[in-house]
């Protein structure tokens, strides 16, 4: 494989470097000599650093878009496992509010819920996710389904104390989700 090719390999297994290089606010001679020390990368910085410049020419531009979606919060929710979803405080016609493997969002817990539903999908639920990272608030559980049109469901979990700040947090992430120029 060419340094190049490595070069962009390696970018992809660093998302945070993939979109710092897409928005053009990259150091060229810093990230090739952290992907040398530090990313696995083989080869000699100064080329790294060029098959970076040539990388970033061939991406499209760094953009946000505006998700129009009604964001909720619902308190007293809990994360548990499966079987102990079953008639435990459970959400619409009987279901948890949400099921990822053997467990279940009920509402029963010490838990609040964020609930988004519109303009929602994979990419909507990672910026929220890494807005929240950025403020310090863990998350219990999140997920999210879009269905057939547009519009989709997204649910994040937070702990009690931290609903209000997610609640603002996932609020600002849908309005800037990133993407690229024309998406």
């Amino acid at each position: 494989m060419s340094l190049a090719a490595a070069t962009r390999e390696t970018v992809r297994e660093h998302p945070f470097l993939l979109d710092a290089l897409r928005a053009g606010t990259l150091n060229y001679s810093a990230t090739a000599a952290w992907l040398v020390e530090r990313g696995g990368l083989d080869g000699d910085a100064d080329a790294v650093a060029t098959a970076l410049r040539r990388f970033r020419e061939d991406l499209p531009a760094y953009a946000t878009a505006d998700r129009t979606a009604s964001v909720t919060m619902r308190s007293g929710v809990g994360v548990v496992t499966d079987a102990e979803a079953d008639g435990v405080g459970e959400g619409v016609d009987g279901e948890p509010l949400l099921r990822v493997g053997g467990a279940a969002v009920v509402s029963e817990g010490s838990h609040t819920a964020l609930l988004a539903t519109g303009g929602v999908d994979a990419a909507a639920l990672s910026a929220a996710l890494r807005r929240l990272d950025a403020v310090d608030v863990a998350v219990a559980a999140a997920g999210v389904a879009v269905g057939g049109g547009d519009d989709g469901s997204l649910v994040v979990i937070v702990d009690r104390r931290d609903g209000a700040t997610a609640l603002r947090v996932v609020e600002d992430a849908l309005a800037a989700v990133p993407g690229v120029d024309g998406e």
